[in-house]
């Protein structure tokens, strides 16, 4: 069977846990030779090892200038160019409004957005003609969800970059597009019901039941979606939102 990405170099961000690994372990299986980041080291090397073959860790933090540097400087040494750019990293938190803080605004916005603007323009002189880069958007930027206002503001601002640079980048052939998953069970989403099992599980179970589907994605889903986006299938395909959310915001 060909691979999807056999020989392309493939980038990243956040690629830890959850989607941005299950992203990682597809890219690799399909012939790319990826090149992941985590803030942290121990987690970085755990990733590692879970996905094998021709992977690269560069610890960094997405939203520091300097980071961002280091992993492009060693992305040109090591591979000259980059055919795929997954611009996964990013977070937040919730609070409603009335509680909203200048902390919880400024990291959410350093990590989505600032962290997305620059993960993108620094990788500009690397970017191949006809290179592909995947946005990982959400459905809260689409959709009303309680006390995340400032979490789907700042995925809501993915959106509008890709409609914006794909007219920037039009003479390099390179495409844009928006992944927006729903709901989809990983670390970073159970962690915001806290850290008890029994909590977790009703956050799941109960954004299962807005769900049009019954149930909530699974990174491997969402990962499968992001390689349609990395690969020449989407050749076609710029300045498009791609939902995997079970039709949640579809209704």
């Amino acid at each position: 069977m060909t691979q999807r990405l056999n020989a392309k170099i493939a980038v990243i961000t956040g690629a830890t846990s959850g989607i941005g690994l299950a992203a990682a372990k597809r890219f690799a299986a399909e012939g790319a030779r990826v090149f992941i980041t985590g803030r942290r080291k121990d987690v970085l090397d755990a990733a590692l090892a879970e996905i094998g073959g021709r992977v690269v860790g560069i610890q960094a933090d997405s939203a520091n200038l300097a980071d961002l540097d280091r992993v492009y400087e060693k992305v040109k040494a090591e591979a000259g160019r980059i055919d795929v750019l997954f611009v996964n990293a990013g977070g937040g938190s919730m609070l409603p409004l009335g509680e909203i803080t200048e902390e919880q605004y400024d990291d959410t916005f350093d990590r989505n957005v600032k962290g997305v603007l620059f993960t993108v323009q620094k990788a500009l002189p690397l970017l191949a003609r006809g290179s592909s880069i995947i946005l990982t958007g959400s459905t809260a930027g689409s959709t009303g969800t309680p006390a995340f206002s400032v979490y789907a503001a700042s995925k809501a601002a993915l959106r509008s970059f890709a409609r914006n640079w794909i007219l920037d980048l039009k003479d390099r052939g390179i495409r844009i597009n928006t992944l927006s998953p729903g709901p989809t069970e990983t670390t970073g989403l159970v962690e915001l019901a806290g850290k008890d099992p029994a909590q977790q599980q009703g956050l799941l179970d109960a954004l299962a039941a807005q769900v049009p589907m019954g149930r909530v994605g699974r990174a491997e889903e969402v990962a499968a979606a992001a390689l349609f986006l990395a690969s020449d299938d989407s050749s076609f395909v710029t300045g498009a939102e791609l939902f995997v959310d079970g039709g949640s915001a579809q209704v």
